[in-house]
């Protein structure tokens, strides 16, 4: 018993800080801040990564039930949404991918295309997503 107690502790410690490396090396979340011009709430994104990270881990653990009414499902889903969108944008612009990526297609004029398709599949691959599979 004490075994698993203090493998599960290890192999958390061990994936937190390689949560913490990743955001702290790439510089996700100042790149976050600069891209919606919100870099006086960069605290306030530190915090939520990290009450994100502990609620995540607590909430994975027991389950919860939370009751909450349908109306309030959206707003939570659009922030949670509009978060990881946000935190994707910032990761591919840190490490360059699209434009590596545009250069390696040979579409380097027309990145916005690019950019509009990944958008697109994006949207769609969530609404079929949510339309097909929630629900059913």
């Amino acid at each position: 018993m004490l075994f698993v107690i203090l493998s599960g502790f290890a192999g958390g410690l061990a994936v937190g800080a390689g949560l913490v490396a990743f955001l702290t090396v790439l510089g996700i979340l100042p790149r976050l801040t600069q891209l919606s011009k919100t870099i006086k709430f960069l605290k306030w994104y530190e915090w939520a990564v990290v009450l994100g990270a502990v609620t995540g881990t607590i909430g994975s653990l027991q389950d919860p039930i939370l009751h909450l009414p349908a109306f309030l499902l959206i707003p939570m889903g659009l922030a949670g949404g509009v978060f990881v969108g946000l935190l994707a944008a910032a990761l591919t612009e840190v490490l360059n991918v699209l434009p590596i990526l545009a250069k390696r297609v040979g579409i380097q004029d027309k990145i916005i295309l690019l950019l509009m398709g990944i958008v697109l599949g994006k949207v769609f691959g969530s609404l079929f997503q949510w339309i097909y599979f929630v629900d059913r």
